[in-house]
Formats: structure tokens, sequence, C-alpha cells
């Protein structure tokens, strides 16, 4: 587990485990816990803000990208059709590039679903595991008393 953790207070120093009560003991044992799990959502909120920020920067890029790139296609597009008009009639030139941009905007689909599809669920995994280990922690404690 990453992050910072707080002092123990100044009382612990002076009682060792074998002198202090059953409620001290609970009550210690209650901060810890208390103390972990604000730990590990403190770990969860970094981990996915950091994702967070990736995805939108990266996202922003695409979307930039595809933009320029939409344009870029209607030109291309316009052009293709004008150069097939010199050999076809327009407008069987027109429906040509047609044809081919909606095979292209398919191929793109299948190949973005399957990326998607490959990229899982956006979950804290370190954050997770952290928790995994700290309850195995706490069971192999509780079985040792």
């Amino acid at each position: 587990m990453t992050g910072t953790i707080e002092a123990r207070p100044a009382r612990e120093l002076h009682h060792p485990v074998g002198d202090r009560s059953v409620g001290e003991l609970v009550h210690q044992a209650t901060e810890d816990l208390s103390l972990l799990v604000r730990q590990e959502v403190a770990l969860a909120k970094e981990e996915l803000t950091a994702k967070g920020r990736r995805m939108g920067r990266g996202g922003g890029m695409l979307g930039a990208a595809g933009a320029v790139a939409y344009v870029g296609l209607i030109a291309l597009a316009g052009t293709a059709v004008a150069a097939l008009s010199l050999a076809l009639p327009v407008w069987a030139s027109a429906l040509i590039v047609t044809g081919a941009l909606f095979a292209i905007a398919g191929l793109l689909a299948v190949v973005g679903r399957s990326q998607l599809r490959r990229a899982g669920p956006p979950m804290p995994r370190r954050t997770i595991g952290s928790v995994k280990a700290d309850v195995e922690e706490i069971k192999e404690r509780a079985h040792h008393r």
C-alpha cells in the first residue's frame, strides 16, 4: 500500500500490548482499520484520477485527429469522384466512392469494437490487490491470536 501513514498515538508507546485492556485493544484495532480503509479509498481515488486524466487527454487528441481526418476524407472523396468521372458518369463515380467509404467505416467499426472489448473495465487494480492483501493479513493475524 502506498501513501502516508499517520503517526501512532503516544499512549501506544508507553503501554505494550500485554498491558492494555481488551477495550483499548478493540479501540486501537478499530482506529487502525478505519485508517486502513481511508488509505485504501485514497489510493483508489488517486489511481482512478490518474487513469481518468490519461483517458481524457487521449480522448481529446483522438477527437481532434478525427475531426481533421473527417475534413480530409471529404476532400479526398470529392477528389476521387472527380478523378473517376473522367472515365465514368459522375453518378457512377460518386456511387463507387460512397461504397468504398462505407466499407472502410465498417472495417473501422469492427476493429474499434474489438479494441474496446480488450481494454476491459477501468478498475483500480492496484487498490483491489492491496485490499486483498490487507484482508489476508488481517485473517492471518486473527488466527494467530
